[in-house]
């Protein structure tokens, strides 16, 4: 008869570079059951929003996640807008789209560096990072940061791209495309990545859904969702199509990912294409009273900015949902029953930010 223990896998683990604890109850070397805790990293953001006025309260917006920080400031931004009955220039919303789209190459290429890491490949996860250094030096070219923006505001956006720029990143997508050819297809083709990946973490369509599963997991088992195709900022003037796999395991979500770069860059190129001249801010008066919940797409999945006001600069109550506090109820799903070995490929394969998670 096999004997139950609990072995503690976190929050400070060579593979995982994020807080997050789970207790994995073992028979053998086989997971039976998950405990997860969270609750290392609360910084306290949403009680912060009554002593920041509702503008400024767009930095701290942007730094609740350091990988996708630029579409936190524009939900929140969003949700303001919406608030208050404030258009945002045509220019502004292209923009912001742009940035929106650099920020999830940046993003999977993070992670797929970081997944690489989780089964030993150390050249692979170099080479991702040095693929995301391009995307990072458009960023900061253009919005003036590399990590935190600043380039989002309420009725509109801070920074402009002229046209030459433009057309040079036209071109510069071209190089990562060819770049992110190569690095993908050893991620989805390599027989020892496969051997890794395939059949390891499976959720199936029907747990994804009932379990809440957002973004590439959810995706990933086959759960056609995203938030993009909503049409939020200028994303109802381009055309995609959501990247949607059926297998539901590790490989299944890493697929998601890599198809979505190809995806990224096809609609940055639609944006450069097709964005008009104009103004890119409006002057905003008065202060919002209302509330709204604003959604977007994040690079792991659907993103709420709730946001309340009463009349004064400061809101009442801003309450942020992240994607990945949304998956930890499917990682525990996908978890029972695996190896213990396949528990960190697991753990990575749903692109965890507990700083996101934690406010």
């Amino acid at each position: 008869m096999s004997r139950q223990i609990i072995v503690p896998f976190g929050p400070q683990h060579p593979v995982l570079p994020e807080p997050l604890h789970l207790d994995l109850v073992l028979e053998d070397e086989r997971v039976v059951d998950v405990i997860p805790s969270i609750g290392y990293v609360h910084r306290g953001f949403e009680k912060l929003v009554e002593k920041r006025d509702f503008n400024n309260y767009v930095y701290l917006a942007e730094r609740t996640c350091g990988i996708c920080s630029f579409i936190h400031g524009m939900t929140y931004c969003q949700g303001i807008e919406q608030v208050m009955g404030i258009e945002v220039p045509e220019r502004a919303l292209y923009l912001r789209t742009i940035w929106s789209e650099y920020s999830r190459l940046h993003s999977h290429l993070l992670w797929l560096g970081c997944f690489a890491d989780s089964f030993g490949f150390e050249n692979l996860f170099m080479n991702a990072w040095r693929i995301r250094e391009r995307v990072l030096d458009v960023l900061e070219q253009t919005t003036g940061g590399r990590v935190i923006q600043g380039a989002c505001k309420v009725g509109g956006v801070r920074r402009n791209i002229g046209s030459e720029k433009l057309a040079e990143m036209n071109e510069g997508l071209g190089i990562i495309r060819r770049e992110i050819e190569d690095l993908t297809n050893v991620f989805l083709f390599d027989s020892s990545i496969r051997h890794r990946l395939k059949n390891v973490g499976v959720l199936s369509k029907e747990d994804a859904y009932h379990l809440g599963a957002v973004g590439p997991v959810a995706r990933g088992s086959g759960v056609n969702v995203d938030l993009r195709k909503t049409g939020y900022a200028a994303y109802g003037k381009l055309k995609f199509e959501p990247v949607v796999e059926t297998a539901g395991d590790s490989l299944a979500r890493c697929t998601v990912r890599a198809r979505e770069l190809f995806a990224s860059i096809d609609m940055i190129h639609q944006a450069i294409a097709a964005i008009p001249e104009g103004p890119l801010d409006v002057k905003v008066t008065g202060a919002p009273e209302g509330e709204y919940f604003s959604r977007s797409e994040q690079p792991r999945g659907e993103l709420i900015h709730y946001v309340k006001g009463n009349g004064t600069k400061f809101l009442v109550r801003s309450r942020i949902r992240t994607p990945t506090l949304t998956n930890i109820p499917p990682l525990v799903k996908m978890l029972a029953g695996c190896e213990l070995a396949d528990v960190p490929v697991i753990v990575l394969s749903i692109d965890p930010c507990i700083g996101c998670a934690e406010r």
